[in-house]
């Protein structure tokens, strides 16, 4: 009787725990995916040296960010999501928004090629071929967005595609309050809640 129930239950547990995983994956279809990562938040960019995309024998640091507010977007080429993101990067880059490029885990033609076929929304991209810097990051995946002061400090984390939505409701009202030198900290802080 026992081999039976044992064997029942190495058919049976497997079932239930995939049951029980499709169940709560039903519940979450349709729910806000925008999960808040608060790792970054309020604290400056981590330390880089990195390769320009664009001429791997220049080596940038953070001393070379914008000294304005700016989105810091992490892409691959292998990024279907990003691929989807991209136009609308490109509408932001033609309305003056600033935008830096982190390039996470791709080979330099690719990321290249893929710069070519799509064009540049990029003040500069940097080359993370390791995925180290975007681990630093707090990085789950990609696109992941990052709004940041001109003094290099992250105040919002945007997971996944930045789009019309996200952009007019959370992401441009943020950009500008970060820029807002009237704004005391903890205003801008609520600005990008």
């Amino acid at each position: 009787m026992k081999k039976v129930h044992k064997r029942i239950c190495i058919f049976v547990l497997p079932l239930l725990i995939f049951l029980l995983a499709m169940v709560m994956f039903y519940f979450r279809l349709g729910k806000d995916t925008d999960i808040k990562v608060s790792t970054m938040m309020n604290k400056p960019l981590p330390a880089f040296h990195l390769p320009l995309l664009s001429d791997t024998t220049r080596m940038m640091t953070n001393e070379e960010l914008p000294k304005t507010p700016f989105l810091l977007n992490v892409w691959g080429s292998w990024c279907p999501t990003c691929k989807i993101e991209h136009p609308f990067l490109m509408q932001l880059h033609a309305q003056g928004v600033p935008i830096i490029g982190v390039n996470y885990k791709d080979e330099l033609p690719d990321a290249l090629g893929y710069l070519n076929q799509y064009q540049d929304p990029f003040i500069y991209s940097l080359q993370d071929l390791d995925g180290r810097y975007a681990l630093d990051l707090g990085l789950t995946g990609a696109p992941e967005t990052f709004v940041v002061d001109g003094n290099g400090v992250v105040y919002k984390h945007i997971l996944g595609e930045v789009g019309e939505m996200n952009w007019a409701s959370e992401i441009q009202p943020c950009l500008k309050a970060v820029g807002d030198e009237t704004l005391d900290e903890d205003a801008k802080i609520r600005a990008c809640g």
